[in-house]
């Protein structure tokens, strides 16, 4: 029998909070809910859940001090964050305080939902195989690092996300459609061009290794080329 999934959702809008419980719990997930900082944390300590979903802004406790707390003792958790905030240093400062990943609201279920399933992947895979080789190189998927005789090279979620589904998948196709749906949570045009810009990073940071390539498969997708 497959263990039910337990997701902490702080939410301080108590209409909003109640929509995301009862979504995520008709899709399978138990929800445990929050409506400060205060509270959620409580409720972390007591239930230790499988991933948390906190709002930014909330009264007593905001989510960046939640989440810094949780990470003195827990470095593993996944923690996705919610707001109304896009700027890029909000966003840095999300990951700062240990956040895996940040969604702007308004946002849709599907998309939260997307993501949640892909961090409960990365965890899924640590108690399994949490350093990977690829070439000269060592990819550390949880840690979102790739080694490179001894030097680190820090990987942005993303980059983590679509490197582990390109070494799945390595010397085969990885589907366009697939990933886009994947990681971003839909395949339109502007994401599309998005993940192009996230394919020529990681060529970038793959490019030690004269062995490695990552192709353009025309109207398919992806194909990683390692020849270990």
């Amino acid at each position: 029998m497959t263990e039910q999934i337990t997701i902490l959702l702080a939410e301080d809008e108590i209409a909003l909070g109640t929509i995301i419980k009862e979504s995520l719990e008709s899709r399978g997930f138990s929800v445990l809910y929050a409506e400060n900082g205060v509270e959620a944390l409580d409720l972390y300590r007591k239930n230790k859940p499988n991933i948390l979903v906190l709002d930014v802004m909330m009264p007593k406790k905001d989510g960046f001090s939640l989440a810094s707390e949780i990470r003195v003792e827990d470095k593993s958790t996944p923690i996705i964050f919610l707001t109304s905030k896009s700027q890029t240093k909000d966003v840095l400062e999300g990951f700062s305080h240990g956040g895996n990943d940040y969604i702007k609201k308004p946002f849709s279920m599907e998309e939260l939902i997307v993501r949640i399933n892909s961090l409960l992947d990365r965890i899924k895979l640590s108690k399994t195989n949490q350093f990977i080789s690829i070439g000269k190189y060592g990819f550390n998927h949880i840690k979102q690092e790739l080694i490179f005789n001894n030097e680190i090279t820090r990987l942005t979620h993303r980059e983590a996300e679509l490197l582990f589904h390109l070494v799945e998948k390595r010397n085969d196709i990885l589907d366009r459609s697939f990933i886009l749906k994947k990681i971003w949570g839909d395949d339109d045009f502007f994401n599309t061009r998005s993940m192009d810009v996230f394919i020529s990073k990681l060529r970038k940071k793959l490019k030690k290794d004269e062995n490695i390539k990552i192709l353009n498969v025309r109207g398919f997708g992806y194909k990683l080329i390692c020849m270990d």
